[in-house]
């Protein structure tokens, strides 16, 4: 590892000063619910006595951590790229403090969507929008809902079976760290990652697809870039994820799903049916509303529950305001998708890989290549099964890139007749 110079010395000393911060700011651990408001919910629900849950959110006060995150922003030199990619780091910690102090108002929406966006931003390449997106995808799965519904597995694994599976799994990926997989019965979310715990909500049943989309999803992308993070000699902010980066962490997540052929059709339904959700919330849908949506799309009372409170997280649930992090799935994984096409295009496959380094965006990806080049910054220790096969990769993005050209819409059944 060589020498640090004295601005990259700086740098990190500010990047340590970062970590210390933020280490007790836990914005999505904020602004969820606790169990007993799902419970008192379905009480009240079943006894046909409908009223809108209440959640209380502790005052917080963030202004010390904020200050010495200004501070923080200020010294770093914006004509370096790692003092350009603290300052961006900062800044949305800035704006994360903001969203905690502004819990149970409408403000926090505000502040969503600089960090998260909106269900209207454009995808990547002047295309659709977040929501165009979603309504394809929810339309396409309606249409398939009955002729694949039949062909899938009729049985549900219990969360021990998943919790033993992926713990075994884990144990022989995972050489020199410990990734413990436990139970939570007070989990709301099916399943919830960290650096060294995957926790999965023991009161429910997961399919064979819930399995393969947690271990690629939350062990293999969102724990291994955690420990490869800790790896970074210099820069430890790296194993934390910054709301700057979730776009992409999260986008990066579900495209492993996708390469690896864990993500299903109903998964894809269920990322795009929030989408919607926070965009009818936005637009004054309350808490019963978005709830009776979710039923209306065929989700059961408890995931309609979880979904719901998803779009609610922090903000009142009378209506007209959202926590808007959902959107950021599946935009971050069209952008994630269009970045490896292009690696691939501009023969720089070695940046998808540099992608597992760390908690980073795109950007950073590309601004930060050469210090990688000069071993400032560690490759990463851990990558997933389906980077480590190049070939295949290279592969199926290459057919990726010649396959879009082809115009379905001026495809009919006579032409693939005619073609065989």
């Amino acid at each position: 590892m060589p020498d640090l110079s004295p601005a990259m010395q700086h740098h990190a000393a500010l990047d340590a000063r970062l970590v210390s911060a933020v280490r007790g700011l836990r914005l999505l651990q904020s602004v969820s619910w606790p169990q007993d408001v799902q419970q008192r919910f379905f009480s009240q629900w079943h006894a046909r006595r409908i009223a809108l849950p209440v959640v209380a959110y502790p005052r917080e006060d963030h202004s010390t951590v904020r200050a010495e995150l200004e501070a923080i922003y200020a010294a770093a030199d914006n004509e370096h790229p790692i003092g350009v990619y603290l300052r961006r780091t900062a800044e949305s910690w800035i704006i994360a403090t903001r969203l905690l102090e502004a819990l149970g108002t409408p403000e926090v929406t505000e502040h969503s969507i600089r960090l998260f966006g909106r269900p209207g931003d454009a995808l990547p390449g002047e295309g659709p929008s977040n929501l165009e997106a979603a309504r394809h995808f929810i339309d396409l799965a309606d249409e398939l809902d009955q002729e694949l519904g039949a062909s899938e597995a009729d049985y549900v694994l219990s969360a021990q079976t998943v919790q033993e599976e992926l713990q075994l799994a884990l144990d022989k990926f995972f050489t020199r760290h410990k990734v413990s997989v436990e139970l939570d019965p007070d989990l709301i979310a099916k399943a919830a990652a960290g650096p060294t715990r995957i926790r999965l909500r023991s009161a429910t049943g997961f399919s064979e697809y819930d399995r393969h989309q947690l271990l690629e999803h939350e062990a293999f992308v969102h724990s291994l870039s955690a420990l490869n993070g800790r790896e970074q000699p210099h820069f430890k902010s790296f194993a934390r994820t910054s709301p700057r980066v979730t776009g992409t962490q999260e986008g990066l997540a579900t495209f492993a799903e996708l390469i690896t052929g864990a993500i299903d059709i109903e998964r894809m339904k269920r990322i795009s049916l929030r989408i919607v959700a926070i965009d009818h919330a936005l637009r004054g849908a309350d808490f019963i509303e978005i709830f009776r949506f979710f039923l209306d799309a065929g989700q059961t009372e408890a995931d309609s529950f979880a979904s719901t409170q998803r779009v609610f997280r922090g903000v009142p649930v009378t209506g007209g305001a959202a926590f808007t992090k959902d959107t950021v799935y599946l935009h971050g994984l069209l952008s994630v998708h269009t970045f490896f096409r292009w690696c691939l295009r501009h023969r720089r496959l070695r940046l998808t890989r540099l992608l597992f380094a760390g908690k980073m965006s795109l950007q950073d990806v590309f601004a930060l290549e050469p210090l990688f080049d000069e071993g400032v910054l560690a490759e990463p220790l851990y990558l997933p099964p389906w980077i480590q096969r190049a070939n295949g990769l290279a592969g199926m993005l290459a057919f990726s890139l010649f396959a879009n050209r082809i115009r379905l819409d001026r495809v009919d059944a006579d032409d693939l007749v005619l073609g065989l």
